[in-house]
């Protein structure tokens, strides 16, 4: 099966990865509304066809936070993608690399800023979680800066971890001891191809990142419930302030669904926000980010950068969130699927096709530059109010 779309790189992954670590990926919180709804709502935004225009000349490039992107897409932070591909971290930025766009290196990464930068990836932009242990987080933000990233990408919608039903039912999480080594052996047995190329030869197996603050862990699912365990629930906009002490360089609020956080964020002093549900795995029954979008960026789109995640599979998906106030799009399960499916290559053409729709997205719609891309590309009752 040769994928032409998102959908299909889910499948492929879904043939080649362990059951754990799909359901890991494809999951959300609770009863999955909110995961839902990111997908449903995008699709139901309209786009308006336009005929006999001159579409002779696109411009699909566009400069976020200095960096000069060649199409409005990054891949967003995804935590343990070097257990869907060997060193996948490594892979995904190579590939994000090739298409000119950037990779957002997620703080729950199997890999560390330093390999990526030994394996000749471009320094990525850096995610933060503030765990309690302050001295650890100002090293790791130190860590960064030495790689060479400019772009802190701060995630505020995890106090807590949403309960995630699927991670239940597949014995990723909740099983210990000798349960919990039996599933993992079954299920690494029925995908042998995983099973040689990431499991025995991806190793170590550890969340590089915060590795050195975990005592007495071994097992990935080990690392992630003393994470949980260990975010900081007192952070507030304050906090903010904090970060900016440790890093001189554009800080992104990731995590904003409401126009009252997004006025505070402003305040606070950030240079970005992205309008975001976490992909539905935090407070299932919350709107869209697509819903939530277009009031965010009437109330604060000229005092930052604002980027948007959720849902977005499709480069028509994109060209319907830059017209409704996105500057670009970050996605995750996208690469993610890629990568587990096909390991950089496939991420690779993951990327190209979303290219190539948008492309075909503006050419239909009269659109010569995603930079001009506003409500006049939409049909129907779209708006911003």
């Amino acid at each position: 099966m040769r994928a032409a779309s998102v959908s299909d790189f889910r499948e492929l992954a879904r043939r080649r990865l362990p059951r754990v670590l799909f359901e890991y990926i494809d999951g959300g919180s609770y009863a999955e509304a909110t995961l839902a709804r990111n997908v449903a709502d995008l699709e139901a935004v309209a786009l308006r066809q336009r005929v006999m225009r001159d579409v002779s000349q696109l411009d699909m490039g566009v400069e976020v936070l200095g960096q000069k992107l060649a199409m409005p897409v990054g891949l967003a932070p995804v935590g343990m993608a070097g257990m869907y591909g060997r060193r996948g971290e490594v892979q995904a930025a190579k590939a994000a690399a090739g298409a000119g766009v950037p990779f957002c290196l997620s703080t729950l990464g199997i890999c560390t800023v330093e390999e990526l930068a030994r394996a000749g990836a471009p320094p990525p932009w850096f995610q933060l979680y503030i765990l309690k242990d302050r001295s650890y987080m100002r090293e790791l933000l130190q860590r960064a800066r030495a790689a060479g990233s400019r772009v802190l990408v701060f995630t505020v919608d995890l106090p807590t971890p949403g309960a995630r039903y699927r991670d239940v039912r597949s014995g990723f999480t909740g099983l210990k001891g000798l349960p919990a080594v039996l599933n993992q052996l079954q299920d690494g047995i029925t995908h042998p191809t995983w099973l040689w190329d990431v499991w025995l030869r991806g190793r170590p197996h550890t969340l590089g990142s915060v590795a050195g603050a975990v005592q007495g862990s071994r097992r990935v699912t080990d690392f992630l419930a003393w994470v949980a365990a260990n975010f900081d629930r007192t952070v507030t906009w304050a906090d903010l302030d904090w970060v900016r002490q440790n890093w001189d360089g554009p800080i992104v609020v990731k995590g904003v669904l409401d126009v009252a956080d997004a006025r505070d964020a402003v305040r606070a002093g950030a240079q970005g926000l992205v309008v975001s549900n976490h992909g539905g795995r935090q407070l299932d029954g919350v709107r869209s980010s697509i819903t939530a979008l277009p009031k965010i960026a009437d109330a604060v789109g000229g005092d930052l950068e604002i980027l948007m995640d959720g849902g977005v599979r499709s480069g028509l998906d994109v060209l319907k969130a830059l017209a409704l106030g996105a500057k670009a799009c970050l996605v995750g399960r996208a690469w993610a699927y890629a990568l587990g499916a096909g390991g950089e290559p496939a991420v690779s053409h993951m990327l190209r096709i979303l290219r190539a729709e948008l492309e075909t997205a503006m050419i239909l719609t009269g659109c010569c530059s995603v930079r001009d891309a506003g409500l006049e590309l939409l049909d129907g009752d779209a708006s911003r109010s």
